[in-house]
């Protein structure tokens, strides 16, 4: 076949290495997701879902350490997570969300409830999840080209969002605890959490020194406490307490910016 318009389509400018291990790790992440997402609107098995998305951002750490421990980061890479993440972090809690929402429901319940419901979890929360879902994908778009979220987020990580909804799953399943229909009231806060300006704080370590690492390890450690001491119900309030600690440390710090910009005569 001729080449088109001067290209030769049988020649690839450059060779691009797919099956590295922190790609393999990534997979690993949306296989892991993609079976959340099925075990929770197929099977209705949250509980399974719970540890499927656990796994699955186990993977999603792991896929970054390796890349930077092996020295391999790839463009590639960056953009398979994202698609990785999308499913595990964005498709997943809005998953779980919908069949929260269809069980809280009477069985008489109005159509336009119920599909309305059920349309608002995958799509619009408000307007990375304009429902859990879309918002996600937002989030996952905006990191791509932010620069600055090297050793900080701008806005609720995704894998902490998923975590917190899939948690809730979990108590449903295994305690029978419920919002009943208030829990689509938990979509427009964690919508906006996601695409926010709140700067929050990632579990990027540079070094492992104490110093600098402050709020990391004292957050660790109070979580191993409330883990030891709850279970798995402690991890709903494990993610509120990160998103209120990233939100006063971010707020001192723009103060503290401010004070040093504009000091006093």
């Amino acid at each position: 076949m001729p080449p088109i318009a001067g290209i030769n389509i049988f020649r690839f400018p450059m060779k691009i290495k797919l099956f590295t291990i922190p790609n393999l790790l990534t997979l690993s992440s949306l296989l892991c997701g993609s079976f959340a997402a099925v075990s929770a609107l197929v099977y209705h098995d949250l509980e399974l879902t719970f540890w499927l998305t656990v796994a699955a951002g186990v993977f999603d750490y792991c896929d970054g350490f390796a890349a930077r421990l092996l020295k391999c980061p790839s463009a590639i890479g960056v953009q398979l997570d994202s698609l990785s993440d999308m499913v595990s972090f964005g498709f997943v809690p809005a998953s779980v969300l919908f069949v929260l929402w269809n069980d809280a429901l009477a069985a008489d319940a109005e159509p336009w409830m119920r599909y309305g419901g059920s349309v608002l979890c995958f799509v619009v929360a408000g307007v990375r999840d304009s429902g859990v879902a879309a918002f996600a994908a937002l989030r996952l778009a905006k990191f791509n080209i932010d620069e600055t979220q090297h050793t900080e987020f701008c806005g609720l990580p995704t894998p902490a969002n998923a975590l917190f909804f899939a948690a809730l799953g979990w108590m449903n399943a295994k305690t029978g605890f419920s919002l009943g229909v208030w829990v689509l009231l938990l979509m427009p806060v964690m919508s906006w959490l996601l695409i926010s300006p709140v700067r929050m704080f990632a579990f990027k370590f540079r070094s492992f020194s104490f110093k600098g690492n402050e709020i990391r390890y004292l957050f660790i450690a109070l979580s191993v406490v409330l883990l030891v001491a709850l279970g798995v119900r402690a991890v709903p309030v494990i993610i509120l307490l990160y998103i209120v600690v990233s939100a006063v440390n971010w707020i001192v710090t723009l103060k503290s910016r401010d004070s040093a910009a504009c000091p006093e005569e």
